[in-house]
């Protein structure tokens, strides 16, 4: 890109902090198709260096989960003429994260289907070595079909079912009925009892809402193509994997995975 990297880099900084790309436009002087553009590319090295540095690690505990987000417009309000648009509508983030060291092994963009499930899990394979560890999913039911499928005696797997109460008056249109219990469910291996638990993943879910603006609930900063939205996981991903300090370990969850010896500057991450 003609655009000079320092001038580059800030754009990626203020979008890993939650700025819309129009505020980063008006900060930068930087053109919004210009920043797409950048975030784009940046996305695409992301997914690269993910591939290429998250495979065949040893883990003890997994759990997966997935983020509901729309593109263009929410699945509910989509014209006859775009029911078969496969990107446009619900999209939804399947991630796989690493219960002590808070690595994103693998995450998937796609439908809330059989065929992204597969595909999702295929990805956690890839990046999980062949040491046996415990895997906890939610009860979401095509998990069974694809663990049996690509995970086949590498998993203790289990499943935390959530039974949800009856939606309160005047919180139906945007808040999600009241958890009124979590059943665990054993569905293969010896699992620990005590060790089902999806908090942490559900944890790296608030992480996104706060650092991605596309996904930041009731604003207009949604995405409007699917693959911006793809290259925004990308990057956010690669970020919290190899620069952002967790707050809980002191260094980055790439370097409690033993991935790297310091903490990445996003110039470090591009490659720059």
């Amino acid at each position: 890109m003609r655009l000079a990297p320092d001038r580059a880099l800030t754009a990626l900084q203020l979008l890993l902090e939650g700025m819309s790309i129009r505020s980063i436009e008006r900060v930068t002087d930087i053109h919004r198709d210009t920043i797409l553009k950048l975030l784009v590319l940046a996305g695409e090295r992301c997914q690269k260096l993910m591939r290429e540095r998250i495979q065949n690690l040893d883990v003890t505990d997994v759990q997966a989960d997935e983020i509901w987000g729309y593109v263009f417009k929410k699945e509910g309000h989509k014209w006859n003429h775009e029911r078969e648009a496969e990107e446009i509508g619900d999209a939804y983030c399947f991630v796989g994260i690493e219960r002590n060291t808070k690595l994103v092994l693998a995450w998937h963009l796609g439908k809330r289907d059989a065929l992204n499930t597969d595909k999702f899990v295929y990805k956690l394979a890839l990046a999980t070595g062949r040491q046996r560890y415990q895997l906890t999913t939610d009860g979401w039911k095509a998990y069974v079909r694809a663990v049996e499928m690509f995970l086949p005696g590498r998993v203790h797997f289990a499943q935390l079912v959530k039974v949800y109460g009856t939606s309160r008056d005047g919180e139906q249109r945007y808040s999600p009925a009241e958890v009124v219990d979590a059943v665990p469910m054993i569905v293969s291996g010896n699992p620990d009892r005590d060790k089902i638990c999806t908090s942490h993943v559900e944890r790296q879910n608030l992480s996104i809402r706060m650092g991605m603006r596309r996904m930041t609930r009731l604003t207009n900063g949604f995405s409007k193509k699917w693959a911006n939205l793809e290259a925004s996981y990308a990057l956010w991903f690669a970020y919290y994997n190899f620069c952002r300090k967790h707050q809980t370990l002191r260094v980055t969850p790439a370097m409690e995975q033993g991935l790297t010896d310091h903490q990445w500057t996003v110039e470090e991450l591009m490659g720059v």
